[in-house]
């Protein structure tokens, strides 16, 4: 299949919404069986709780308000843990001390779009969150996350001090609220065919292929 003819996949999601953690995983699996159709893949921002101060707050008063209660919370949790299981993921609730507002995750996953990293930092900042435990408010864990998939420390660190491209992303979120996403994960296929929620691998990858037929039809019919 022509480059022109790429399948381009936007993911719209929340590093923090475990349901993203799982549906980045089956994606990539989707993408993974079908190796003759190219895919591009861009994530795009959400703010799955948009309340958060940029200070966050702690995960029990997240639940309480919420869910109603931690109690209430750790029953829906084991479904979301088998969930990931299921995927090779690890979900350890049990672990997140500090709920966080994701405006800075989200700068991080911009700054390293810019060198082809965007995937690798969205997933180490969703493990650090869903499988270690990691505090996500901590501008020092988020320079180490930056540092692991390769960006530079002290630009990182810099950049996180300012508030370069904190509108950027929030109006990038925001957009997707008035564009009428109101859940998360939403694959969107083409720019044309949205998905919502974490679908299993083969429906996924069931869109990329409809999608890639669709555009070899627009490209015959040009």
């Amino acid at each position: 299949m022509p480059l022109s003819q790429t399948v381009s996949i936007a993911v719209v999601s929340d590093v923090v919404c475990p349901w993203c953690f799982i549906g980045k995983k089956r994606i990539e699996t989707a993408i993974a069986l079908k190796p003759g159709i190219p895919v591009a893949l861009r994530f795009h921002p959400y703010f799955l709780n948009d309340w958060i101060p940029r200070e966050g707050i702690s995960r029990e008063d997240y639940l309480i308000r919420k869910f109603g209660s931690v109690e209430r919370y750790a029953q829906i949790a084991e479904r979301v843990k088998a969930a990931a299981a299921d995927e090779g993921l690890v979900y350890a609730p049990e672990k997140i001390s500090r709920q966080p507002n994701t405006t800075d995750c989200h700068r991080l996953i911009l700054w390293a779009d810019k060198s082809g990293n965007a995937a690798r930092m969205k997933q180490r900042l969703m493990d650090l969150y869903f499988t270690e435990g990691g505090d996500l408010t901590s501008s020092a864990v988020l320079t180490q996350a930056a540092a692991d998939v390769g960006l530079d420390r002290a630009e990182i660190s810099r950049l996180l001090a300012s508030e370069q491209d904190v509108d950027t992303v929030t109006q990038q979120a925001l957009a997707a609220k008035e564009a009428g996403i109101d859940g998360v994960p939403c694959f969107i296929f083409g720019g044309t065919f949205a998905v919502s929620g974490a679908q299993s691998p083969d429906y996924l990858a069931g869109a990329i292929e409809r999608t890639a037929a669709e555009n070899t039809k627009q490209t015959a019919a040009e």
